[in-house]
């Protein structure tokens, strides 16, 4: 009998090596590099104790941020319904669409359901974004720090990224000047996040005004990653960047997956804000986008009316204030500890603390930081190179507050043991 195993049928040298395509292989996240490197053995001693992970965005990670049950209703309900178990239309489910466009429009910037395209979570609109946009060996201008994927996806379709300074003086505001010196004739949009992963800031109108300028100064359309909007803390007011022009087109980017705590469920979407009919092509162009996936899940579409109409209003204030009072203790414990200067955070679930190197006698810069920290006491955090902005670190607010004490503790032990 012939063997039907094929892999002992045809030698590999047959074969030899398969190439993996020129996309492939200039996709690189690089937070993903570093959780994923292997530990490599200290001269120090190594900690026994539990993991204590403040690396990954993920609120649900611990247990303690927990979606509301409606939310879990309202998928139950779409799901028991078994009218959303086909393919929906790729743009999105009309109840879906028309649901956000209700809830994210406003009089001075209106939408419609034809205004809102889904996608795969934010991040899969953060790739139909810059794809629609953007041509290859054209640039777009990213923030530094900034969340990573935007480099990702725009080094994986070999689109220049030209990355303009955010202020850690003055709150993590844009330097102007320094944008506006990026842009050229070959330059295709511009991208800001806010509030912002990593930075935990939150713009104001003022400052969003001074962005549309350049924007409008330049005829460059904006991409307005808003995944965190409404996320901020006491004091801040968050204003969408669309309501502030009434000519810059732009492309407002959300999802369900922060604000409602379900990252897990990849339910994102693309809000296009073009009142002068500018995006008249961009607008198919993301039509036809959408039919690479034709749609995310279809039950989890179909239950957004739901969510939007019967959480109760209490539950963002709620969701901000535990946000807000576990961002506190990593800004009041931290700002005790020699060596590191916390940036006090305004909203989103980060903080981000700049790292006084030259006060260290053995610590080369943020990534070996992390890297003896994690060995040492077993804390993982993020380097600043995950985000292009070496000199700092990221910490994640969301795990308890015992554990963030407890990480707390142990960083400002490491650090009294590696302080000049």
């Amino acid at each position: 009998m012939p063997s039907t195993d094929r892999a002992s049928t045809v030698p590999l040298s047959d074969w030899g090596t398969i190439s993996s395509s020129d996309v492939s292989r200039r996709t690189f996240n690089p937070i993903r590099d570093v959780l994923s490197r292997p530990v490599k053995p200290l001269s120090t001693p190594q900690s026994s104790r539990d993991l204590i992970s403040l690396s990954i965005g993920d609120p649900t990670v611990f247990g303690n941020f927990k979606t509301h049950p409606v939310v879990v209703e309202a998928v139950e309900e779409a799901v028991r319904s078994f009218s959303f178990n086909g393919y929906p239309p790729s743009v999105g489910v009309p109840q879906a669409r028309e649901a956000i466009a209700n809830k994210y429009t406003h009089p001075d910037a209106p939408l419609v359901a034809d205004d809102v395209v889904m996608a795969s979570g934010c991040s899969g609109a953060v790739e139909m974004a810059i794809s629609v946009l953007c041509n290859e060996g054209q640039n777009i201008l990213l923030p530094r720090p900034g969340f990573c994927l935007y480099n990702t996806v725009a080094g994986s379709r070999n689109i220049e990224t030209r990355l303009y300074n955010l202020l850690a003086e003055s709150n993590w505001e844009v330097d102007i000047e320094h944008m506006e010196s990026l842009i050229d004739s070959n330059t295709a949009a511009i991208l800001i996040n806010n509030p912002s992963n990593p930075c935990g800031s939150n713009f104001t109108k003022s400052h969003l005004r001074a962005i549309l300028s350049v924007c409008e100064k330049y005829k460059i359309p904006l991409i307005s990653d808003e995944i965190y909007a409404d996320m901020v803390f006491s004091g801040q007011v968050f204003t969408p960047t669309a309501t502030l022009t009434s000519t810059v087109p732009i492309l407002t980017l959300g999802g369900l997956a922060k604000q409602w705590l379900i990252p897990g469920w990849r339910i994102g979407w693309i809000l296009i804000h073009d009142r002068k009919n500018a995006f008249s092509q961009v607008r198919q162009g993301l039509f036809a986008l959408s039919t690479l996936i034709n749609g995310p899940c279809a039950p989890i579409q179909a239950a957004i009316p739901k969510i939007f109409n019967n959480v109760p209003s209490t539950y963002l204030p709620a969701l901000n204030k535990q946000l807000e009072a576990h961002a506190r203790v990593l800004e009041v414990e931290l700002g005790k500890v020699h060596g590191i200067h916390v940036i006090s955070p305004q909203g989103a679930m980060y903080v981000m603390v700049k790292l006084d190197l030259h006060a260290f006698a053995d610590i080369a810069d943020d990534a070996d930081f992390c890297r003896k920290l994690k060995w040492e006491e077993n804390v993982e955090i993020l380097p600043g190179e995950c985000f292009a902005y070496p000199g700092t670190v990221r910490l994640v607010i969301t795990p308890p507050k015992d554990k963030l004490y407890a990480a707390t503790e142990r960083i400002s032990a490491f650090c009294a043991r590696h302080h000049i």
